[in-house]
């Protein structure tokens, strides 16, 4: 049973790297302009792909509780592959909305689940009842590993660019769709404590705990949802902002995974940087961070504009960590994995509405005002986020760390 656990976290972590390691990423927007979609259209099937999240998001976490985690995340892999397939022969508008509700599908099945298995694996491991130190480090290596794998998928675009073409590129793809699913059968579902009451009655516990009993959870929800909101929006201006730069096709991947690097790094030296600034300091610095990057990149042109990106992606790194380990380390076992999945539902059903207005502002607005634009609104929000984090966490327990494991 031990080595078998250990197994998990090896098999997740092999997956998160190929779940993250996709080569079409880098070169999305120029690839799907290059078959006649505008930005408001990407924007359109992004929302599509959104609200297929939405719709599936906490049903496929509720499914994972209840009926094992490992069987959802073979099933979400193997869609995913077939959306990947389905990307050969895409073609227009129609083909690309296909293509999202399928990769939709599948990601809402395999969110949660992931994380939910290997807290499960590693409190197993430990003999704890809470997560332990040993899940933090879990967490924190499958971000990394998750950007690292970002980071690679970047040169092997741009590599395979100056080979081929865009076609040869979604080829390799394709091959490398269906490999987490391999690895899907690998995993062993880790024992943990059975939901006996009914969907309605667990519903009730989740709010109760949200709403009552741990304020801190539901405002780490609320910073997630926030920061991840940001990253989507920015994820989408970059490409159109260096393809406005003038910088060349071919560089869009090797910029890719510097970005990705960065992330890796900021998520790997997150609790360290806790540690010795403090989660006050820590938390106004990630805050901070992106607004930069996005004043520089709106008044900054060329690769200083570029460079100014860095500072989003940094935040990026710290903020997965720090919150979805705080997150994960104060909720259930029995529950945990539609608690990660009503989250990513909030980040998934604000873009619904908002990507498409993104779009639009960057094909009528241009770059810089829409870059503005996101900070006149994050900015408020971003106050208020740490804000309100920040109160709850000094009346948990005296608030000595954000990754604390002590309840309200």
């Amino acid at each position: 049973m031990q080595r078998s656990l250990r197994v998990n976290a090896n098999v997740i972590y092999l997956m998160g790297f190929f779940h993250s390691f996709v080569l079409i990423v880098p070169i999305f927007v120029p690839l799907v302009q290059a078959h006649g979609l505008s930005m408001t259209q990407i924007l359109q099937t992004q929302a599509l792909y959104a609200l297929t999240i939405a719709c599936c998001e906490v049903p496929s976490g509720y499914i994972a509780d209840i009926w094992g985690r490992r069987r959802v995340i073979i099933i979400g892999s193997g869609i995913n592959g077939c959306g990947f397939l389905w990307l050969i022969f895409a073609d227009g508008f129609g083909d690309f909305l296909i293509y999202e509700v399928l990769l939709g599908i599948g990601v809402s099945l395999i969110s949660g689940a992931d994380l939910a298995l290997l807290y499960d694996s590693q409190k197993q491991l430990e003999g704890t009842e809470e997560a332990g130190p040993g899940a933090s480090k879990a967490l924190s290596r499958l971000i990394s590993i998750e950007a690292a794998a970002s980071g690679l998928a970047g040169i092997g675009a741009a590599l395979l660019l100056l080979i081929g073409d865009m076609q040869v590129l979604i080829a390799a793809q394709a091959f490398c769709g269906f490999i987490p699913l391999i690895l899907g059968f690998l995993l062993m579902e880790s024992p943990r404590p059975t939901l006996t009451q009914s969907h309605s009655a667990n519903t009730a516990a989740i709010l109760e705990m949200l709403l009552r009993g741990k304020p801190v959870v539901l405002w780490t929800a609320f910073a997630i949802a926030t920061f991840g909101l940001l990253a989507m929006y920015a994820f989408w201006v970059y490409q159109k902002y260096w393809e406005m730069q003038g910088i060349p096709i071919e560089h869009f991947g090797y910029i890719w995974a510097l970005f990705a690097l960065t992330v890796s790094v900021g998520a790997r030296y997150a609790s360290y940087i806790e540690s010795k600034l403090g989660w006050r300091r820590l938390l106004i610095i990630t805050a901070i961070l992106p607004l930069i990057g996005l004043m520089g990149m709106a008044y900054a042109g060329g690769w200083v504009g570029v460079m100014f990106g860095f500072s989003i992606q940094l935040s990026r790194g710290m903020s997965l960590t720090l919150f979805y380990d705080a997150l994960n380390r104060r909720i259930p076992g029995d529950f945990r994995a539609t608690v990660n999945s009503l989250v990513s539902l909030a980040v998934r059903s604000l873009f619904i509405v908002t990507g498409p207005l993104l779009g639009w502002s960057l094909d009528t607005q241009g770059i810089r005002v829409t870059l503005l634009g996101l900070v006149i609104v994050f900015a408020p929000i971003l106050l208020a986020v740490i804000m309100g984090l920040g109160v709850r966490i000094r009346r948990e327990s005296g608030g000595l760390s954000l990754t604390s494991a002590t309840s309200a």
